[in-house]
């Protein structure tokens, strides 16, 4: 949907809802530390942070036997973007069947579309250019973060949970679909050179800017675990230090925010249901990366006090 659409659709209910999610999540962990010493034993106060945590936060977390069982391994993050390369290259294939050969979607495709959009209106069209852009930078984006996560990153032990998991598989299936809705007529207006515009190139460099940092920022946090011959020495947890690091504690996350504020760019800033992503990125990062500050705060009496968690000296 645009923001000059009227009617919000399932899809911006969907992440309208997974942000509220996680903004709730966010606010519980920051107060979480002021209760009782006595809810720590709650089950539904383990539970819960047994669903936010994952990898390092997750290991000091006291939980009954029961709950180690829906453990996954972290290693296995490399499913997500696997299965994002997969699906978003299917759906940027059938995009472009789409715009250059005029074939309609596959029926399924259309009823999963219809049900995420309802009825396509003119009025929610972004050009065309911007849509085949967005799928192409998801692509690239899943890509490179397949290739980090099985030739760069050093994983230890870490888990994750099922439920995280599962969610993260259909992270990535949903974001694809997303991207797709932003144009469901196919009526663009001349050329996709045509259609050219400033936020096609501000949205990219964005994109290459935030996704260089990320990588770099991989890179250093896999350097922690391997000597000057690149192998592993060690699976210990280390201060991480150097480029963005000397300002935040997770510069990985907020250059993942970054990603998809370029991508909402590239879209022209015109479509709400996006801009929504963005608040889900938000939110979950944020938590993600508070939950990371907090560890090194507590583990490292040493640690840099000037550091933020998320967003260079704001959060």
């Amino acid at each position: 949907m645009t923001w000059s659409s009227n009617d919000l659709s399932l899809a911006d209910v969907l992440w309208a809802f997974l942000s509220l999610c996680f903004l709730v999540a966010f606010c519980a962990h920051k107060v979480s530390p002021h209760l009782p010493k006595k809810y720590e034993t709650c089950r539904l106060y383990v539970l819960f942070q047994d669903l936010i945590r994952y990898g390092k936060t997750k290991q000091n977390l006291k939980r009954d036997d029961w709950l180690r069982v829906f453990d996954v391994p972290k290693r296995w993050f490399w499913h997500f973007y696997a299965i994002s390369v997969g699906w978003n290259g299917l759906l940027l294939v059938l995009y472009l069947n789409f715009i250059f050969q005029h074939q309609s979607y596959p029926s399924w495709l259309n009823v999963i579309l219809d049900i995420l959009t309802g009825v396509p209106s003119t009025r929610s069209q972004v050009p065309q250019l911007s849509t085949l852009l967005v799928q192409l930078l998801l692509c690239v984006h899943s890509l490179r973060r397949l290739l980090e996560c099985l030739f760069v990153s050093v994983f230890s032990d870490g888990a994750i949970h099922l439920v995280q998991y599962v969610f993260g598989l259909g992270y990535y299936i949903v974001l694809g679909l997303t991207a797709l809705c932003s144009d469901r007529l196919g009526k663009g207006t001349g050329t996709l050179l045509s259609q050219l515009d400033w936020f096609h190139v501000a949205g990219s460099a964005l994109f290459i800017g935030a996704s260089l940092m990320q990588h770099q920022s991989m890179v250093l946090l896999a350097r922690l675990r391997t000597g000057k011959s690149g192998a592993v020495e060690t699976l210990a947890h280390r201060v991480p230090v150097g480029g963005w690091f000397e300002l935040v504690s997770c510069p990985h996350y907020f250059a993942e925010l970054l990603i998809y504020v370029s991508l909402s760019l590239v879209l022209g800033g015109l479509s709400l249901t996006w801009w929504l992503v963005v608040l889900y990125v938000l939110f979950n990062q944020a938590l993600a990366a508070q939950l990371c500050h907090d560890l090194y705060i507590s583990k490292y009496e040493s640690y840099p006090k000037h550091r933020k968690a998320f967003i260079p000296f704001v959060l």
